[in-house]
C-alpha cells in the first residue's frame, strides 16, 4: 500500500496521471528553514519528516499484510539564495514575482519513500526561466489567487505558464513532484520486499 503524506493536490493528480494506486494521509510539520540550513537539505529533512509522521501512525505490519510504503516530498523554490516557500499574502506573493521575473530560477523537492525496509531520500532540482513581468501584469496574477498555495508564488501548469520559456530539468518536479525519480524509488522498494526471505 503505498501512501502520500501529502496534502497537495497537485502531487495528488500526478501520481493520478502517472498510475499509481495511492490513499493521502498528511501529518503538519514544523517546515520553517534551520538557521543556516541549505536549501537541498532542507526539502530532504521536511520530506523524510512528513513521511516519518504518517509512517508512525501506521501500527506494525504482519508479514501477510501488504508492504506499506510512505511518501513525503517539499518543494522550494530558490533566487539569489533567498528559500521562496508558499507566500503568507497577496503582498507577499507579488514581492516574489518581481524577484523571479527576467531571471532564472531554481526549483528544488525533496522526495523520501519509507518502507519497513528502508528509507531513501534524494532532491530533484530544475532551473526555470521566466520572462520580464510588469507590475500590472504580477498584481493581476496576483489577484487570481493561484500563487497563494505555491512555492515561488506561481504555478508552472497555469496562468505563469505566459512567462515561463524554458526550463532545464523535470517538468513534473517544477509542478509539485519529481515522477521519474519517485516512480525509481518506488520500483526499488518493492524489488525489496519481493526478495525479502519467507519468514
Amino acid at each position: 500500500m503505498l501512501i502520500l503524506a501529502s496534502a497537495s493536490p497537485r502531487r495528488r493528480e500526478l501520481l493520478i496521471q502517472a498510475g499509481f494506486s495511492f490513499q493521502v494521509e498528511s501529518i503538519p510539520v514544523n517546515e520553517n528553514p534551520r538557521p543556516g540550513e541549505d536549501p537541498i537539505h532542507l526539502v530532504k529533512r521536511l520530506a523524510r519528516e512528513k513521511a516519518e509522521a504518517v509512517f508512525a501512525a501506521h501500527p506494525r505490519r504482519h508479514a501477510t499484510d501488504a508492504p506499506l510504503l510512505v511518501l513525503g516530498a517539499d518543494t522550494v523554490v530558490v533566487c539569489d539564495h533567498e528559500i521562496l516557500n508558499k507566500p503568507a499574502d497577496d503582498a507577499d506573493a507579488a514581492r516574489m514575482l518581481r524577484l523571479l521575473a527576467g531571471r532564472t530560477h531554481q526549483v528544488i523537492t525533496g522526495v523520501c519513500l519509507i518502507s519497513s525496509h528502508s528509507v531513501e531520500v534524494a532532491a530533484e532540482t530544475t532551473r526555470v526561466a521566466m520572462l520580464t513581468m510588469s507590475d500590472e501584469e504580477i498584481l493581476a496574477y496576483v489577484a487570481t489567487g493561484e500563487p497563494m498555495d505555491k512555492a515561488g508564488a506561481y504555478a508552472i501548469q497555469g496562468h505563469a505558464s505566459c512567462w515561463i520559456p524554458r526550463i532545464v530539468g523535470c517538468y513534473f518536479n517544477v509542478v509539485g513532484l519529481p515522477i521519474a525519480l519517485v516512480n525509481t524509488m518506488i520500483e526499488s522498494a518493492r524489488r525489496k520486499f519481493t526478495l525479502r526471505p519467507v519468514p
